[in-house]
């Protein structure tokens, strides 16, 4: 009898440096593992590898001098506003580093009372108690520390006014807090839209009300000039290397997940399907802040990773179609529904209650989840059982 379904496991791997092979040291790593704990593949197993891995053995990096120079290419003018950046001092606390290295004067405009994936600028409760309208009202620098300059972000315990105001402390930064994205035209009409999720409808609001020159992040840092970019999304998903310098997305991920899976069917005969993937998608319950500060969980994957789950809800049918059923008489009817359930299950009742993500988005998640951000040194996640279900044996 078959007793497990889902099974993940950390793979620990070699300290991967710019220029190694990282197709090899992935799947040797993968052999030595299987080597030692015993286990072996299946047909549509997952390897996931996480995207700092292969942007690192790229070398896809950038300094904050190149993010300077392409900004002086980019506006004209003696100013830009930066709109709706989140609020992390790994992720856009070096991109505002290179904007501030380009000299020009910079507006930049928070949301409140949170950022876009939930990271609080300030007190939500103290804007209820002062009346203050968030949709409306614009609350300026002075105001700002005289009002909420004692807040203090929960996880970090940083203050981001107080942060970026020392990052950009070289140039000239006026700092304000409002959530219509028109009203950085108050201060420059040529505009960076910092966010992640929410860009393109920031860029289309910016230029229907008259801003000069509108651009996302994605489109800096996009072009081959001899130094780290990527095609797809410039500086997002891009984070602190060193003081000077920052890890992009990244490039060429698709090459890299069918050679990964190609030398993986070579030394054992299965398909195993590959993934890049990033931060996962999730929130966490306390801070309420949404884990999703890269553009996407999966920048690359192979083709047997497309789609949606399409599962029925067990909880429902036990408590409904199979309520008289007990034991093994149960159990059997329960799995002849799973076998012959719909191919697409779309709006069915029985699948109610399922979770209707990309697979992409809930196995980057679960990889995500299981190497962590910090030193536990598995970047190699390998899933199994996945795709099974109650009526494989």
């Amino acid at each position: 009898m078959r007793t497990v379904g889902t099974e993940v496991r950390g793979l620990r791997a070699p300290i991967v440096k710019e220029g190694d092979q990282l197709v090899d040291i992935v799947v040797d790593s993968l052999k030595q593992s299987i080597i030692e704990e015993g286990f072996g593949l299946r047909d549509k197993d997952v390897l996931g590898i996480t995207e700092s891995l292969v942007a690192r053995a790229q070398g896809n990096y950038i300094n904050i001098k190149d993010i300077a120079a392409e900004i002086n290419n980019t506006f004209s003018g003696d100013s830009i506003g930066i709109v709706f950046p989140i609020l992390s001092r790994n992720r856009f606390s070096m991109i505002l580093k290179g904007l501030a290295a380009s000299g020009k004067k910079l507006y930049l405009q928070l949301s409140y009372p949170n950022d876009e994936v939930g990271n609080p600028l300030l007190d939500a409760r103290k804007i209820y108690d002062l009346k203050i309208d968030p949709y409306q009202y614009v609350i300026e620098e002075e105001e700002y520390y005289q009002k909420f300059a004692d807040f203090k972000h929960p996880f970090t315990g940083v203050n981001y006014v107080d942060l970026y105001k020392n990052i950009a402390a070289d140039t000239d930064i006026e700092i304000i807090a409002a959530n219509q994205p028109e009203t950085i035209l108050n201060y420059t009409d040529q505009i960076i839209a910092a966010d992640i999720h929410t860009r393109e409808r920031t860029k289309e609001i910016l230029r229907e009300n008259g801003a000069d020159k509108v651009i996302s992040l994605d489109q800096l840092c996009s072009q081959d000039q001899g130094k780290g970019y990527n095609p797809d999304y410039g500086l997002l998903g891009s984070n602190k290397a060193s003081e000077n310098k920052l890890k992009l997305f990244p490039k060429d991920g698709q090459q890299f997940v069918e050679s990964v899976q190609e030398k993986i069917k070579e030394f054992s005969g299965k398909e195993v399907e590959v993934m890049i993937y990033g931060d996962g998608a999730f929130k966490d319950p306390a801070a309420k802040i949404w884990e999703l500060a890269d553009p996407v969980v999966s920048p690359a994957y192979t083709k047997g990773l497309e789609g949606t789950p399409n599962e029925v809800k067990l909880k429902y049918l036990a408590d409904n179609e199979l309520k008289d059923l007990k034991g093994e008489e149960l159990l059997a009817a329960m799995k002849n529904e799973i076998k012959e359930k719909e191919a697409n299950l779309t709006a069915n009742i029985k699948a109610q209650g399922t979770t209707p993500r990309r697979l992409t988005d809930l196995l980057g998640s679960l990889c995500d989840l299981v190497s962590g951000s910090g030193d536990k040194g598995t970047p190699i996640i390998l899933i199994q059982g996945y795709f099974d279900n109650l009526a494989d044996d």
